[in-house]
């Protein structure tokens, strides 16, 4: 494992916001790798990067400390002043050998992560690898480390609970309105256009729900989002007089004051009696306390959701310790795999050079005694070099994979 490094920037010393200035562009991507593998003499690289990490994993027998990563980052042409370049390389994290395959491997695992459990990690590990292979960067190396990692990954995410319940409070809130059993049919009402309203939509959107009105104080975002949803955009107050029903209320804004006041909301239901559902994500509430008491509602408010998540991730860092195990378990696994690899890849030479023996013995050396053979007496022949060729090529590999084994 001398050979695997990995000089990591991550969300656990540098602040995310600094972070993008690490991120390379993707039209830059392949030939700014290409550059630096070539001029620092790496023979595999690939680069890694996602909202929480900038990583550089390389296949090389030099050292790697931060002097080669000052040098490394400087040659990516970054445009770093030289407080930023100097606040990176003291914030970076520098590993090697067992410790960059333990790192990968963590990190695969969602171990490394922000937060604990979110599988995405493993899709963008796996796609940044896999852009580096096809362009020429990786080798056989890292494409065995890869393997390694990913089966890592998927043992730890199937048997072990790290994400199998939900942290986020939107997949929280999709999930307790899934609960009710609202059909993909259900009119939904959106107040609010920003990040969270447009995220649970996509949720929606994905689960087949299509009828859709969106309200917000900027009636452009609105639209805008309505447009991704096919449904219809009105301003914020419009709420006053829409009177085409609800099923669902899906609120979160900014405002300091209730958007869903008592007098609204019976506005809203224009007649209707049922019991509807209102998913407040939104703190302060955008809904007035005096709905909750004059209606019936299902109410999921982000207060109770906050509870569920941190008893959801407590549950996941009890996971952490079989994540390890299994992380472990194949870092033993994997370490005579490598070193077998190397005895093939070095050995790579002795079946043709054996063949080429062969053929010189044959035709060569014993020449002109093999032609006065009869015939019988020259496939015996053959048949006899036939099986030393194959044994002088097996018994040396299978012995010196042993040897290698043993010796370590």
């Amino acid at each position: 494992m001398k050979y695997l490094k990995v000089i990591a920037f991550t969300h656990k010393q540098i602040e995310l916001k600094e972070l993008g200035k690490l991120v390379l562009c993707q039209e830059d991507l392949t030939g700014k790798l290409q550059q630096v593998k070539e001029q620092f003499n790496i023979p595999e690289l690939f680069y890694l990067s996602t909202c929480n990490r900038v990583e550089f994993v390389m296949a090389t027998s030099q050292p790697v400390d931060r002097d080669f990563a000052q040098r490394f980052l400087q040659s990516l042409s970054m445009g770093l002043c030289p407080y930023y370049m100097n606040t990176f390389i003291d914030a970076a994290s520098i590993y090697e050998d067992q410790e960059a395959l333990t790192h990968l491997l963590r990190t695969s695992c969602s171990l490394e992560s922000l937060v604990v459990g979110e599988k995405e990690i493993l899709a963008q590990l796996r796609k940044a690898y896999e852009n580096c292979r096809a362009n020429g960067l990786t080798g056989d190396y890292l494409r065995m480390v890869m393997n390694c990692v990913v089966k890592t990954a998927k043992e730890v995410y199937t048997h072990t609970n790290i994400s199998r319940n939900p942290i986020s409070v939107v997949s929280l809130a999709y999930r307790k309105l899934k609960e009710l059993k609202q059909c993909s049919n259900s009119r939904v009402l959106i107040i609010g256009a920003g990040e969270t309203n447009r995220n649970i939509s996509k949720y929606l959107q994905k689960h087949k729900y299509s009828n859709f009105a969106v309200f917000n104080r900027t009636l452009a975002n609105a639209q805008t989002m309505a447009a991704d949803l096919n449904g219809e955009a009105y301003d914020l107050d419009a709420l006053k007089t829409y009177s085409k029903g609800f099923d669902v209320i899906i609120t979160c804004t900014s405002a300091t004051q209730p958007i869903i006041t008592a007098e609204i909301y019976k506005s809203l239901l224009n007649g209707e009696t049922e019991r509807k559902t209102i998913v407040d994500l939104a703190v302060p509430n955008d809904t007035a306390p005096e709905v909750l008491e004059q209606f019936a509602v299902n109410f999921i408010e982000v207060s109770t959701l906050n509870e569920i998540a941190k008893k959801n991730l407590q549950e996941r860092y009890q996971e952490l310790v079989h994540a390890e195990r299994i992380i472990n378990q194949n870092i033993d696994e994997f370490l005579p795999l490598l070193k077998q690899r190397r005895i093939e890849v070095a050995m790579r030479q002795v079946p043709e050079t054996i063949k080429q023996i062969k053929h010189k013995a044959l035709n060569t050396v014993f020449a002109d005694e093999v032609q006065a053979m009869d015939e019988q007496s020259r496939q015996v022949l053959e048949k006899v070099i036939a099986y030393m060729e194959k044994k002088y090529i097996s018994v040396p590999m299978v012995m010196a994979k042993e040897i290698m084994i043993n010796n370590n």
